[in-house]
């Protein structure tokens, strides 16, 4: 009896088990077959796109790359760089246990999904670099206790950061980076107890604003990023509390009062950006922050000495303490870290001699003094790793001979040592160093020749005010990359070699004050960029050759102090700063040249005569006396022509009434004004003043007229005119009025401005690209390709024009082309005002001394803005 019960107990037991095991894979199985269905529903919502062609019913859906299931059951999505131009699925929540949602870099419009808040279990959501507009809603806390990382950056987003943000307490990144936010920033988020990133940065719109923290409480936050947001008054003392502080960038913004002792004191602190603020005082002289990386101070009021505990940073990689007024010498523990790589200290007031160990421990690539009063001679070591990119010394008191170490130095891109007291000859291999840019070495002592090799990449060579002898050797004509040539004031003789005009890029030859002898050649081989050429203060004879008045770019012209001869060629009127004086040129003035503006253009030419007196130069004879016979001859020929001309009056005022009328009718029937704005003028106003001497710009695709309408002036474009009209004329044009015809317009007085900034969006786009405003396809212009293209990510360089770009000016396009981007978004609500476009081009658009650092978080902050370069080389612009 006992085994028989123990028989049944162990059955049920059995029974039991069987069937939870059952009920559990039955229930598993229809929550899989639920999730695969509201995925492919999701598919069809999204109208069957080409990269979801593998959602199928047929597979497994936790097969699929953008799906993670944990447990049988879908607890990831991500569909980022999609380019979807949809709302996000109401029913996506129906994912019941999703805890990670990734919809980053689309097209997606609208509000705020609020469908979300029903996703109960979400931890990650990131909806950054969408098309997003309106506000942060103010009940973003609905999004769930569970929520960690919320990443809204880079959207249209605009009004205030919500106080709601600080009740999701177990958030640890925020990231509202390159909105349109332009309230207040809620003070509760000081209450988010596990945060330990959060990036409000580049939301210029916001008002001047204060921090609003207590930083104390802020001990786990990491990463702390405010550049770019109007932040103004002092930096708390507090700060020093965060001990868990890796990285703060507070930089580009309006802050004042000194540096806090306690921020040099963290001990996790591996960056710190304060510059272009408005900082003053000393800068701390107790560092302790062992761990320092990357320090950037650049551009403040900052004074007293850089401080001796600087050399104590092992691992300090990029240092930068332009812009300031500081004093004193450099430590000369500084020239023997380890990791220094960039040192930048142009523009201060520093002196003493400089290390002479900086690049010997260190691979250095930059290294920028330019503009203290240092002496003595430059460092043997600079380039001792063969890494050094850009030396620019400038407008110091540095003397002796160059070391020897440039010669060798291959990898330099930028020589600006000009403006000290070198001397000596150039090192020989300095001269042809392959990756040399720009060579500017002007007044200093330099002595030797030029040489008969050039590096193929200088485009700027600036040797003037030395004392450099010898000829222009002829092999001057494989300098082809060569756009600045300036030579002056050195003791250049011989004569000018005709392959000098064989520099198709050359804009600027300047050879005055040497010795140079014998006629200027007399054909031009390709001077077609030539925009400015002083010959003056030389030995030059004979003729000007009549191709200087041909070169189609040529706008200022000095050959004065010379001794040409012969008549003054035929100019273009293109030449507005000319001066031809002190030459024996002979013969009459060109009628363009005879009035005020060229007064002293001409002088000490005793050949030289005018009509008029304004010149200084010799009245030119009318001819000789006549007769009385002669005159009375020339009398009644006076006479005849007077009545001819009032016959061809009498005609031309029939003609011009008849032609009033017709061109009256005409208006009646064929011309319709549409205003998108109340305006004071009608059309037959518009037609009536499209006269010549209105023109103000013409070319193939119209002529624009500036018509007086009373109290303003107008811009008119006239793009028709009873010929057949060209297709892509039609196209451009039926493009800029789908571009103006999509703007929703709004009664209010910011429609105006609106429009202004859309428009100057659309230019700063057709200049950075070469493309015009009608380009894309049927349905887009050229904005809507513009934002296609950065929302999927796209390379903004490889969207720039080709012509006009350059490496040393490639990050000044890419951030005006990403400018016209913001200006030209489809909402006018969501567009800067012309004042703040204004101020971030001027905020952005700072030398790269000091804004484009290559470090990872300047462009993973700001998507939209996000530079394709993987690797940036640190041109130094200074000099620009």
């Amino acid at each position: 009896m006992t085994i028989s019960v123990q028989s049944c107990m162990q059955f049920s037991c059995y029974i039991f088990l069987v069937l939870f095991f059952f009920l559990v894979h039955t229930s598993s199985q229809s929550l899989n077959d639920q999730e695969h269905a509201v995925l492919l529903n999701i598919k069809q919502y999204l109208e069957d796109p080409s990269f979801l062609s593998h959602w199928n019913s047929t597979s497994s859906h936790c097969s699929w790359p953008e799906i993670t299931c944990t447990i049988g059951s879908v607890t990831s999505l991500t569909l980022s760089h999609s380019n979807i131009n949809k709302t996000i699925p109401s029913f996506i929540c129906d994912l019941t246990n999703l805890t990670h949602l990734d919809f980053s870099f689309n097209l997606i419009p609208g509000d705020f999904p609020t469908p979300l808040y029903n996703c109960s279990k979400l931890e990650y959501l990131d909806l950054s670099g969408n098309n997003f507009d309106g506000q942060v809603p103010r009940e973003i806390d609905r999004l769930g206790a569970n929520l960690q990382y919320l990443n809204l950056g880079s959207t249209n987003f605009h009004g205030d950061v919500p106080a709601s943000i600080g009740n999701l307490k177990q958030l640890r990144q925020l990231k509202l980076q390159f909105c349109l936010l332009n309230g207040t920033v809620a003070a509760e988020i000081d209450s988010l107890p596990n945060l330990e990133y959060l990036d409000l940065s580049s939301n210029f719109l916001f008002p001047q604003w204060k921090l609003p923290w207590n930083l104390t409480k802020f001990n786990k936050l990491k990463v702390f990023y405010l550049y770019g947001t109007n932040l103004v008054g002092e930096i708390p003392d507090n700060i020093g509390d965060m001990v868990a502080l890796e990285k703060l960038d507070a930089s580009q913004n309006g802050l004042t009062g000194g540096i806090p002792s306690g921020l040099f004191l963290l001990k996790n602190l591996t960056s710190l950006y304060l510059f272009q603020n408005s900082l003053s005082g000393e800068i701390p002289s107790v560092v302790d922050a062992l761990n320092l990386v990357n320090l950037d101070l650049a551009r403040n009021d900052l004074t007293g000495k850089i401080p001796d505990d600087f050399g104590k940073l092992q691992q300090l990689s990029w240092l930068s303490l332009s812009l300031n007024s500081l004093s004193g010498v450099i430590p000369q523990s500084l020239g023997s870290l380890p990791a220094l790589i960039d040192f930048r200290v142009f523009f201060n007031k520093l002196s003493g001699t400089l290390p002479p160990d900086f690049g010997r421990y260190s691979k250095l690539k930059t290294f920028l003094i330019a503009s203290n009063n240092f002496t003595g001679k430059l460092p043997d070591n600079l380039c001792y790793h063969g890494s050094l990119l850009n030396l620019s010394v400038y407008e110091n008191k540095l003397s002796g001979e160059l070391p020897e170490f440039l010669g060798n130095c291959s990898s330099l891109l930028d020589l600006k040592i000009h403006e000290n007291e070198f001397s000596g000859n150039i090192p020989n291999g300095l001269w042809t160093s392959f990756n040399l840019s720009n060579f500017m070495v002007s007044h200093n002592k330099f002595t030797g020749e030029l040489p008969k090799r050039l590096s193929w990449n200088v485009s700027r060579f600036e040797i003037s005010y030395n004392q450099f002898s010898g000829g222009i050797p002829s092999e001057v004509s494989s300098w082809t990359n060569l756009v600045v040539f300036d030579a002056s004031k050195n003791n250049f003789n011989g004569s000018i070699p005709k392959e000098l005009t064989a520099l198709p890029k050359l804009t600027t030859l300047l050879l005055d004050q040497n010795q140079l002898t014998g006629a200027l050649p007399s054909d031009i081989i390709s001077w077609k960029s030539l925009v400015t050429l002083n010959l003056s203060q030389n030995q030059l004879s004979g003729q000007i050759p009549h191709a200087i008045g041909q070169l189609p770019v040529l706008s200022q012209l000095d050959l004065s102090e010379n001794e040409f001869s012969g008549q003054v060629p035929s100019l273009s009127t293109r030449v507005t700063n000319l001066n031809l004086s002190y030459n024996h040129l002979t013969g009459r003035i060109q009628r363009e040249f005879e009035n005020s503006a060229y007064a002293g253009s001409f002088l000490g030419n005793s050949g030289l005569c005018s009509d008029n007196a304004a010149l200084n130069l010799t009245l030119c004879n009318s001819g000789l006396q006549r007769t009385s016979k002669d005159s009375s001859w020339s009398i009644g020929l006076i006479i005849c022509l007077a009545v001819a001309a009032l016959l061809l009056a009498l005609l031309a005022s029939l003609l011009f009434i008849r032609f009033q009328r017709k061109r009256k009718k005409g208006l009646d029937n064929s011309w319709k004004l549409v205003s998108f704005q109340r305006v004071n003028f009608t059309e037959s106003t518009i037609v009536s003043s499209m006269t010549d001497q209105n023109i103000i710009g013409s070319g193939g695709y119209g002529t624009v007229y500036r018509i007086d309408v009373g109290s303003d002036y107008v811009a008119v474009k006239k793009i028709w005119n009873n010929r057949k009209l060209d297709k892509k004329l039609e196209s451009s044009f039926r493009a800029e009025v789908r571009i103006l015809s999509n703007i929703q317009f709004v009664q209010s007085t910011r429609v105006s401005e609106k429009i202004d900034v859309f428009s100057f969006g659309v230019v700063l786009l057709e200049l950075t690209t070469g493309k015009e405003a009608s380009y894309g396809d049927q349905q887009s212009s050229l904005s809507e390709w513009a934002w296609r293209h950065i929302l999927i990510g796209g390379n903004v360089e490889e969207l720039l024009d080709k012509n006009v770009t350059e490496a040393s000016y490639l990050n000044e396009m890419c951030t005006v082309f990403k400018l016209g981007v913001m200006c030209t978004a489809t909402l006018p609500t969501s567009r800067p005002s012309m004042k703040d476009a204004l101020k971030i081009l001027q905020s952005l658009a700072e030398p790269l001394f000091y804004a484009e650092k290559g470090f990872d978080h300047y462009y993973d902050a700001r998507p939209l803005l996000k530079s394709s370069k993987q690797a940036i080389l640190n041109v130094d612009h200074d000099s620009e």
